[in-house]
């Protein structure tokens, strides 16, 4: 029997377990990589592991989420990563060289290799040919001080491409296609492996928009094979000693499998607000647009922006259109100061702001309220954008562009244009926005700790009984903006709990974090798909902060569920849904001889007010247990 590709990279660095679905397996990490917005904590979490040196072929710190300095904050945060980096032999990429994923294609991702990252678009490197992971800080800091990771052993779903893109279709429609099918929880638990003949028509950089939205179906990752098309790219960026040629086997059997034809796709658009509610921009029709926002780590390639150029040369932006664009890194910016493109872009009448995250994240280019703002960015929550009532689009480059012009959302293949093919270039070789850590060690070099970071909170040995308020009964798909908002006004705070803290789920109920303050132990009842979305930690770490114990929910997205069990907060699953209703805000839950229930199959739940019983499967791995019963990973690994 055939292995699939995925498979056959998670063999070649399989550390411990059985590589079958459903078992707890670990690997070795070759990379890692954090962002600026989670990086403050996993270093404040390597350093309390007192570890020498990391142990992984390369680890980065990148610099892109939180770029602008209103204050001393964000200056603060960057000095101490950069210290940490060079204490323990990890390079650090500084504020305006780009975007992480963006960066780390270009310079580090290597076919076959492992990588973690602490954002939950670190998948963006299965473009390249990479099991490339997101996780969360604390995971991504274990890595970094062990060059291990656990994970449980997903499924494999086959997506076979077939034949190749029309004028106007990009890949982005071929992901947004995906999650039309499978929706935002269908990868939970999976590797989405892309195969067929389809594959040959798309570039690298295409293959890693599909794999960087692969996150917004909850798969553990998504991987294209490498081939000749992955020789190109790393040649143009001078890197063609990191190639290796890898492929699934011709008889390799998957789980599930989807087939999608190229050929047949039109220009699509996810709909306010989730990135699953998709459907084609001609069905959608010609809604007005007020803002167009290009770049993120999805869309902000030299082919996604030489694209965006030629639509733009010789026109002008919509009188009631604001268009922004972020490329994604120095190195595209560069090239296109060098060919003309950034004046085609410009004498459009279009705003080109720095090689970073940006908008994505509601940090500025926030649309005015209630404005419809087309997005060539990878999620649509309600008010990430930093505008509550604004209604955000999902679509290509290519149609973000020529709506730009419009006015209105605008099908590209129905206007009539021609969309000229992007030559592939070389890119000139420039590392000077990357620190080196030459000479440094823990030895000679000083931590520097701004009076804004703070600690990070840390729980205690799981008591004998947990008893907990009921604070929040939440929906389905929650996500982790959701539970802890990220943007401009917050993200200054990412390296201060506390203060984070009082913010936490105030777009769904203002008066959670008061109520916790008073209850004193918390406990959160919520819905499907619970905590979908980023890797961000301080979605678990601020609940800790505010004393919540436990969480029963009917689903719980992957990554915030191991961000719930690293800090020693109990994610629960209902055994049976219905008993989800049956909850109000005050009752007092309790879970008795909690050490010994949460080694068994079935944890009791019992609300004190009615006296009833309730039934949650944990499914707990061993690892994750001996994690709970000393409250958190960091905990564990301090006793041993």
């Amino acid at each position: 029997m055939g292995k699939t590709l995925a498979y056959k990279i998670l063999e070649n660095h399989l550390v411990e377990g059985n590589l079958s679905p459903g078992e707890e397996i670990t690997i070795k990490i070759d990379q890692t990589l954090t962002q600026d917005s989670t990086g403050t904590m996993v270093y404040l979490q390597l350093e309390a592991m007192e570890v020498d040196k990391v142990k992984t072929e390369l680890s980065v710190a990148y610099i892109d989420h939180n770029t602008l300095q209103t204050g001393f904050e964000n200056a603060d945060d960057h000095e101490f990563i950069k210290s940490v980096a060079k204490r323990h032999g990890v390079l650090f990429s500084k504020p305006g060289n780009g975007i992480c994923h963006q960066l780390h294609l270009e310079n580090y991702g290597k076919p076959g290799k492992t990588l973690l990252g602490s954002d939950s678009h670190t998948p963006t490197g299965g473009g390249l040919g990479m099991i490339a992971i997101g996780a969360g800080g604390l995971d991504v800091a274990v890595a970094m001080a062990k060059g291990v990771y656990s994970l449980t052993a997903p499924k494999v779903v086959k997506v076979q491409l077939n034949g190749s893109l029309r004028p106007w279709v990009s890949a982005k429609d071929v992901i947004l296609y995906v999650l039309q099918q499978l929706t935002v929880k269908g990868g939970v638990g999976k590797i989405i492996e892309y195969t067929g003949e389809g594959v040959a028509s798309l570039s690298v950089t295409d293959r890693a928009t599909i794999t960087n939205m692969g996150a917004e179906l909850g798969a553990t990752t998504s991987v294209f094979p490498s081939d000749e098309n992955t020789l190109e790219y790393l040649k143009a960026q001078g890197r063609e000693d990191a190639y290796t040629p890898m492929a699934a086997d011709p008889d390799a059997v998957y789980d599930e499998e989807l087939i999608v034809d190229l050929d047949k796709l039109t220009p699509l658009a996810a709909m306010p607000h989730s990135p699953d509610n998709v459907d084609a921009v001609s069905n959608i029709g010609k809604i007005k647009v007020d803002q167009v926002a290009i770049g993120s780590c999805t869309n902000s390639s030299y082919t996604d922006l030489m694209k965006v150029a030629a639509i733009l040369k010789g026109k002008k932006v919509h009188p009631d259109v604001s268009l922004v664009i972020s490329p994604g890194s120095s190195r595209i910016m560069a090239k296109m100061a060098e060919n003309g493109a950034l004046a085609d872009i410009i004498n459009a009448g279009a705003r080109v702001i720095e090689n970073a995250c940006g908008p994505c994240i509601g940090m500025g280019q926030s649309p005015r309220s209630g404005a419809v703002s087309l997005r060539t960015f990878n999620r649509n929550f309600k008010g990430r954008s930093g505008t509550l009532d604004a209604d955000v689009y999902l679509v290509s480059p290519e149609t973000a562009a020529i709506s730009a012009i419009t006015g209105v959302l605008t099908d590209g293949m129905e206007s009539g244009e021609a969309l000229p093919a992007i030559e592939a270039v070389d890119f000139e070789i420039n590392d000077n926005f990357v620190v080196y850590p030459t000479g440094c060690d823990k030895c000679n070099t000083e931590v520097a700790m701004g009076p804004n970071i703070k600690p990070f909170p840390r729980n205690t040995a799981l008591p004998e009984a947990v008893e907990a308020t009921v604070v929040l009964h939440a929906g389905d798909n929650i996500t982790t903006d959701d539970i802890m908002p990220s943007d401009s006004r917050l993200l200054p705070y990412r390296s201060n709990i506390p203060h984070l803290s009082n913010y936490c789920f105030e777009k769904i109920d203002s008066g959670f974090s008061a109520r916790c303050k008073e209850a004193g132990s918390c406990v959160i009842i919520g819905g499907d798909n619970y905590g979908q979305g980023s890797s961000r930690e301080h979605a678990a770490l601020a609940p800790l902060y505010l004393g919540v114990k436990f969480v029963v929910a009917k689903s719980f997205a992957r990554i915030h569920r191991s961000n719930l069990i690293n800090s020693g907060i109990l994610p629960l699953v209902f055994a049976d849904p219905a008993d989800y209703d049956d909850f109000k805000l005050g009752d007092v839950l309790v879970i008795e001889n909690a050490p010994e229930q949460v080694k068994a199959e079935t944890i009791i739940v019992k609300n004190k007010a009615t006296g009833k019983e309730y039934a949650t499967k944990p499914n707990f791995s061993e690892l994750e247990i001996n994690m709970i019963l000393k409250g958190g990973k960091i905990n564990a690994i301090k006793e041993g």
